[in-house]
């Protein structure tokens, strides 16, 4: 099998992916403890450290992938991210990102009702009958239930609040400042049960 050199699964939290390296800044006893169904296999390869700082040298990285954790960073942090991003990548390399289309949101906000019921819970019960600020929904129906998390975050622990966005013309501009062409971007839902809808980009590093 032809050897794929180095691939970074930054950010991975419960989303380990084989053939990667997959990294957090979370441990993976933390990450477990989170989520105590996950399973991990052989391929699975983990390392603990900050992303914005990856011990890896210059031009050494075939891939890195980064799924839903750019809009978790701080505009500080944002070029931080996509410098050292381009520091490890060989030319050639792929860049690939998902981040929660932003201008879906806005628009979905705009449509949906103003009826806030409930403040916040993070209880058990309050999650297994999917509370929401008592909409007991994942729909984007009110603009005060599950939707405004996608704004700032679902805020359950240190780690879960949103401080940028993203939209594809966003992204483009950022990709060609950092020197990455051939630009791909497409459309997925998060989760087939929810109605957060994700942009991916794909680029390779000139």
């Amino acid at each position: 099998m032809k050897d794929k050199g180095i691939r970074l699964n930054l950010g991975c939290a419960s989303r380990l992916l084989d053939d990667y390296i997959n990294v957090d800044m979370d441990s993976l006893e933390e990450i477990t403890k989170r989520y105590p169904n996950l399973t991990i296999n052989d391929k699975q390869k983990f390392l603990q450290c900050d992303v914005l700082n990856l011990p890896f040298e210059d031009s050494s990285v075939s891939e890195v992938r980064a799924d839903a954790i750019l809009e978790h960073m701080s505009f500080l942090e944002e070029p931080l991210f996509f410098r050292e991003v381009a520091r490890v990548l060989k030319p050639g390399g792929m860049i690939n990102i998902s981040i929660p289309d932003f201008e879906y949101m806005v628009t979905k906000w705009l449509e949906a009702e103003d009826n806030w019921k409930d403040f916040f819970r993070n209880d058990d019960e309050a999650i297994r009958q999917e509370h929401w600020f008592g909409q007991h929904s994942y729909s984007y129906d009110s603009r005060w239930g599950y939707l405004i998390a996608g704004f700032f975050g679902p805020q359950n622990g240190e780690g879960q609040f949103h401080k940028n966005a993203y939209t594809e013309s966003k992204m483009l501009a950022i990709y060609s400042k950092i020197g990455f062409e051939n630009v791909d971007i497409t459309r997925f839902f998060w989760k087939e049960t929810r109605p957060d809808l994700m942009i991916r980009a794909i680029g390779y590093k000139k």
